[in-house]
């Protein structure tokens, strides 16, 4: 299967050098100079957003939640698995925008008609990428999507991205992970942690 990231901002980035030289891999953004100097340097494929989206079968949309909102409702994406990672995050960073009885996550499926969105890697810190990758092979990235293909198909990016996978089920899960990815943000940044910490899910032996 082909993965497309569109939007290369940190995120982004981080993801692309995980994934190239892994998985069928291609790049693409607005900043057409950009995505073709860093898929250059990593030795991937790079085309325009709208080609990018045609031969892709997986899309991470590295954007914001409303850019991604934006996109969703303007690309031609039928029969696409979308990989939303974003937080609805206040200008500020003080918390959501929304939340509890809806999600990012679930807001982008109802604009990506046709398309099959699933919820990963929104509670790390793209710091997180660039550490070694035996140092995150335990770190879980949660995932949430409504069909076991969708889903299953992400977990192999997680995989091979180099973290392992919590399945939280549901894309309604997204209403609670994305209270986690903010939490993360308080503990990082308004708490001083520093932004290489990760939440982690650990079974305790009884």
């Amino acid at each position: 299967m082909k993965t497309a990231i569109i939007g290369l901002g940190n995120m982004g980035r981080g993801l692309a050098r995980r994934l190239a030289g892994r998985t069928n891999l291609v790049l693409a953004s607005r900043n057409e100079a950009d995505a073709a100097g860093l898929a250059a340097t990593l030795g991937v494929e790079w085309l325009a957003i709208a080609e990018a989206i045609a031969v892709a079968d997986i899309i991470i949309l590295g954007l914001p939640y409303s850019a991604a909102l934006g996109f969703v409702s303007d690309a031609k994406i039928d029969g696409k698995i979308l990989v939303d990672i974003s937080n609805p995050l206040k200008e500020d960073f003080s918390g959501l925008t929304i939340g509890h009885d809806t999600s990012a996550g679930e807001e982008i499926q109802k604009r990506a008609d046709g398309a099959e969105v699933v919820k990963a890697f929104n509670t790390i810190f793209a710091e997180i990428f660039d550490a070694p990758r035996q140092a995150t092979a335990n770190v879980p990235v949660f995932v949430a999507g409504n069909t076991a293909k969708a889903v299953e198909a992400v977990e192999q990016l997680v995989i091979t991205a180099g973290f392992a996978v919590e399945n939280a089920g549901a894309l309604d899960a997204a209403r609670l992970l994305e209270p986690v990815g903010m939490l993360n943000i308080r503990l990082g940044y308004g708490l001083g942690r520093g932004t290489a910490i990760a939440p982690a899910w650990l079974k305790i032996a009884a």
